[in-house]
């Protein structure tokens, strides 16, 4: 683990480093508190912290109350070093954000033990902030297919949507829908059903670039969104959808099902917000359903302008 040292006597900084080394730390020392500031605002700066009080530049109690005015995360801890005894120093020193202190000479085992519950404090927010995360990615999963669930892909479309607009960039989506899926039901039972939205979902993360994004739109419906896709890219990617999902057919106790998709194709207008582009997709998508299925249909203008309502959309697409 890696500790800093601020301590701007050689001799004491030069006796600390060699004792933190010793135990196995990884040290990073300087003589004052403007270098040691100026270090803990790096990435991956140290997490463990000792500060000498007195210091040139930035005091020990200054870099302290730095720290604490940044971001809680990562967590840094800071042990106070003081020639000070008094109590109200003390507490001046606490106050400003430190979270132990030694008084000058310190006992090198009292020294051990101190860091030693600091790393143990580390590591438990370590853990908790890994498990808030997994909860938070189990939030925003569909629980059946692990794929972005409806809220987390609309967040995403809207979010991608606003930076194609700021940088001009072209973006698409694609409205799927895996055919017959109500029959697959019917005939083989819900788990079959849900093991072919399993297979599909499994497909399509295998076909898509690794910066796209697929989420459960609802029921069989799958929405895709494609960062960078003019229309032609996105025709392509969703072609190369439809052939992965028939390429071969799920294979089920009862025998061998087959598996389509009809996808529906709309690339970003100017005119056109999120829910327009997803309602020009959906009208593409329909189109596939009602000329047979198993098929990829691209958004007109014809159905931008029935999404945007009163605009008179230009044939110009971004």
């Amino acid at each position: 683990m890696k500790v800093l040292i601020a301590e701007d006597d050689p001799v004491s900084r030069r006796l600390l480093e060699a004792t933190l080394r010793r135990w196995g730390y990884e040290v990073i020392a300087c003589a004052d508190g403007t270098t040691a500031w100026q270090i803990l605002q790096q990435a991956d700066a140290p997490q463990l912290v000792i500060l000498d009080w007195m210091m040139p530049g930035m005091d020990g109690i200054q870099v302290c109350r730095a720290v604490r005015t940044r971001a809680a995360e990562p967590y840094v801890y800071i042990l106070l070093l003081t020639a000070r005894s008094q109590k109200s120093d003390i507490i001046t020193g606490l106050e400003a954000g430190a979270d132990d202190y030694l008084t000058k000479p310190f006992d090198t085992n009292e020294l051990r033990m101190r860091l030693r519950a600091g790393r143990r404090i580390l590591d438990l927010q370590a853990e908790l902030i890994f498990a808030r995360e997994a909860l938070r990615e189990q939030a925003m999963r569909d629980s059946l297919t692990r794929l972005w669930n409806r809220a987390a892909i609309l967040s995403m479309l809207r979010q991608e949507l606003e930076r194609a607009r700021r940088t001009q960039a072209p973006l698409s989506v694609v409205l799927a829908d895996l055919d017959h899926f109500k029959k697959i039901n019917d005939t083989y039972g819900h788990l079959a059903g849900d093991m072919a939205l399993r297979e599909a979902a499994r497909r399509m993360r295998a076909a898509v670039r690794p910066y796209d994004a697929i989420g459960r739109y609802g029921g069989e419906e799958f929405l895709l969104v494609l960062p960078g896709c003019d229309a032609a890219a996105a025709l392509a990617l969703a072609q190369r959808l439809r052939e992965a999902i028939a390429a071969e057919p799920l294979l089920l106790t009862e025998g061998k099902l087959a598996l389509t998709l009809s996808l529906g194709v709309a690339s970003r207008h100017p005119q056109a917000d999120d829910t327009a582009l997803i309602a020009a997709a959906d009208a593409a998508l329909y189109r596939a359903k009602r000329h047979g299925r198993n098929r990829v249909e691209v958004a007109t203008l014809a159905d931008f302008a029935t999404a945007v309502p009163d605009v008179t959309l230009s044939p110009s697409f971004s």
